[in-house]
């Protein structure tokens, strides 16, 4: 239970990073960080351009597939590592096909057809995945995709931490650690994800789907122990 809590966090944040930064340089679109397309959306409006269809449906996909977790949920009656020995199957899944969808049809070529806006709605449905199952899961934890809120905890909990009278929030250095380690793995996925669309090409979703893997494997482990 104690490593699920520590480990399965920040390596589910690199697996935010990579298949964020990988699904836009290859697809146009932000697939964990889902409503920055609603901004690039209202952009494309006002300009005058037309909308990415995937960057429009992209945000009610997100929100039905968190709604098809719930539901998973809720019908298996599981709660926390047994619940992710569940989930993290599913969310493993999500990015093999879009690998495969990738390998196959080449989609970046052509990020407005079909095949790019299925394989970019998988993504965007595998980390609507994830971050539910973190919240049922993992209550409380910071959160591994968008990191906004995290930069600002990380921060305050930083200098409650170097100012300690008196702090405004309560147990700083232990969130400043969690906080930090989500932050780090983000970037640190964001940046092998760049790297590796540019070298790998269509099959740069193989490195989230693999950390994907990983993050099935200590589910499962855990799960097991508890």
């Amino acid at each position: 239970m104690a490593q699920y809590h520590r480990l399965l966090p920040p390596l589910l944040s690199v697996v935010a990073g990579m298949v964020d930064v990988t699904g836009f340089l290859s697809l146009g679109l932000f697939t964990a960080h889902v409503t920055g397309n609603l901004v690039v959306v209202t952009a494309s409006l006002v300009r005058g351009g037309p909308p990415n269809i995937a960057q429009v449906i992209a945000v009610p996909v997100f929100i039905a597939a968190v709604a098809a977790v719930w539901f998973i949920a809720k019908l298996s009656n599981r709660r926390g590592p047994a619940l992710a020995k569940l989930l993290l199957p599913v969310h493993f899944l999500l990015l093999v096909c879009v690998l495969i969808i990738s390998v196959a049809y080449s989609p970046a070529l052509e990020p407005h057809g079909l095949m790019a806006t299925i394989a970019a709605m998988m993504a965007v449905s595998a980390m609507a995945c994830q971050f539910a199952l973190m919240r049922l899961t993992v209550p409380g934890a910071p959160a591994t995709g968008p990191m906004t809120s995290n930069v600002t905890s990380a921060v305050l909990s930083l200098l409650d931490t170097l100012w300690p009278k008196d702090p405004l929030t309560e147990g700083a250095p232990q969130r400043f650690e969690k906080t930090l380690g989500h932050v780090a793995g983000f970037c640190a996925g964001c940046l092998v994800g760049a790297v590796a669309v540019s070298w790998l090409r269509d099959w740069a979703w193989s490195l989230p789907a693999a950390m994907a893997g990983v993050a099935v494997a200590l589910g499962g482990s855990d799960a097991q122990n508890s």
